[in-house]
């Protein structure tokens, strides 16, 4: 029998004693787990992280337990569990096991892992799903600590390396510090980062049981709640919270802003250009505290920020940068200069 690797969408559920059995597609569902083959081999560089956020290449025979669900990057791929056929032919549509068949895919993205459905995870007959395996929301814990939101106008705009250098500024300033990423498709390594910038604690979509935030409004505020209640007993005094892809695309980002809008002290746009940044701002009516990421790469582009959107700008790679970002931080946060 081959090796059977757990994806990072697994990590938060206990597998065992269960069996695989193919299920009829009207039983199918986001969030189901399930067990794929791999039919051929993936493309250069291609990889599957695992439960500990390991990354690790898969050869053909190889079954990978993933969760069933959609993505929509606008640079890299779409797809959907929905879309699979009879055949059972799916991808691995990101490293961490969000499992479906592609759409679309950019022609600079290497191939994608590809599989054949083996069946659904089975616990005492029953499939197993990862809204079922989330403790229950703490009833009566209101997520109260103010937070630096960051949203970008596409993914790869330098949303989680912003956090992570915004993370050590308020870690250098003494703040037990929370950080999460709640919206996207399932990527360990990007909340993993998180922690490894300094965060006290870390958490996800994931340990909402959502495999990604696309995904009815009403379904995501239920899950999210719920996560907002198990964070509130941490002893954070502030939380900085990252939102997948951008607010305009369709992984909830902007039900995120209504559920965090009384938290909120700063909110930060990382964009891939600076006609982005006033993209954004005239599609989505919000002015942001300050705009960072690939479109502040250079002065040429800070400077384009400020002229279009007036908005100040900063690349946080740049040590000479931090002052100001600290500047920015204690006033938000009432904190001492």
């Amino acid at each position: 029998m081959n090796r059977i690797i757990h994806t990072a969408l697994s990590r938060i559920a206990t597998f065992e004693n269960y069996t695989l059995k193919t299920l009829p597609r009207r039983e199918w569902a986001a969030g189901d787990y399930v067990v794929g083959e791999v039919s051929k081999p993936p493309g250069h560089g291609v990889r599957i992280e695992l439960a500990n956020g390991r990354l690790v290449r898969v050869d053909v025979g190889d079954r990978l337990l993933g969760a069933l669900g959609t993505r929509f990057a606008t640079l890299e791929a779409t797809g959907s569990w929905e879309n699979i056929g009879d055949d059972g032919f799916m991808q691995a549509m990101t490293a961490a096991g969000l499992l479906g068949r592609l759409t679309s895919k950019s022609p600079f993205l290497a191939d994608l892992t590809e599989l054949t459905y083996s069946g659904h995870v089975l616990v005492e007959g029953r499939k197993l799903i990862m809204k079922a395996c989330v403790p229950p929301p703490i009833p009566g814990s209101a997520f109260m600590p103010p937070v630096v939101l960051i949203v970008g106008s596409s993914m790869s705009a330098g949303k989680t390396r912003s956090a992570q250098i915004i993370i050590r500024r308020l870690k250098t300033m003494g703040l037990r510090v929370l950080a999460a990423k709640l919206t996207g498709a399932g990527r360990y390594r990007d909340v993993l980062s998180m922690g490894d910038a300094g965060a006290d604690a870390i958490f996800d979509f994931v340990d909402a049981g959502l495999p990604s935030t696309i995904c009815s409004q009403a379904e995501y505020r239920a899950a999210i709640g719920g996560l907002l209640s198990r964070m509130a007993s941490v002893a954070a005094q502030v939380a900085v919270i990252e939102a997948g892809a951008s607010p305009l695309e369709p992984y909830n980002g902007d039900t995120l802003i209504e559920l965090l809008a009384g938290n909120i002290k700063m909110l930060l746009l990382c964009a891939s250009d600076p006609y982005a940044v006033v993209g954004i701002m005239n599609a989505f009516g919000k002015r942001p505290d300050l705009v960072a990421g690939i479109a502040c790469n250079t002065d040429a582009g800070i400077t384009l920020i400020k002229r279009l959107a007036g908005l100040p700008a900063l690349r946080l790679i740049d040590r000479a940068s931090l002052p100001a970002l600290d500047a920015m931080l204690q006033e938000r946060f009432g904190l001492p200069t």
